[in-house]
């Protein structure tokens, strides 16, 4: 099966896995679920994870939008707005500040040395 190169018009909770890893849109997906996995403290649960994969969907349908915005093409505002509260929801849920990871010294040692 090829890989879309494209975000999907509708969520499926695979939609990373499908994407091509060559595109800068993959590349910018997947570093943001990185990104927000790291900052809920790593190791999440299922339905915390699922939750993730949703709001970087919909950050990444907002942006797209906002991006057609911007080059003057019609885009429906109501569909924005509802994604963007989606979001923004979604957010809540997950929790807004970052949390701490810990981390005992045979890890980061561990983890130090695999950088060198």
């Amino acid at each position: 099966m090829a890989k879309q190169s494209a975000l999907p018009d509708d969520y499926s909770p695979d939609f990373l896995e499908k994407l091509d890893g060559r595109s800068s849109l993959a590349r910018a997906v997947r570093s943001r679920y990185a990104e927000l996995v790291g900052d809920l403290g790593g190791d999440l649960s299922y339905q915390r994870r699922s939750l993730a994969k949703r709001v970087i969907w919909l950050e990444a349908t907002v942006e797209q939008a906002e991006a057609a915005l911007a080059r003057g093409e019609e885009v429906d505002l109501g569909a924005l707005t509802q994604r963007i509260n989606s979001m923004i929801g979604l957010y809540k849920t997950l929790g807004l500040d970052r949390v701490q990871r810990e981390v005992n010294l045979s890890d980061f040692l561990a983890a130090r040395e695999g950088k060198s």
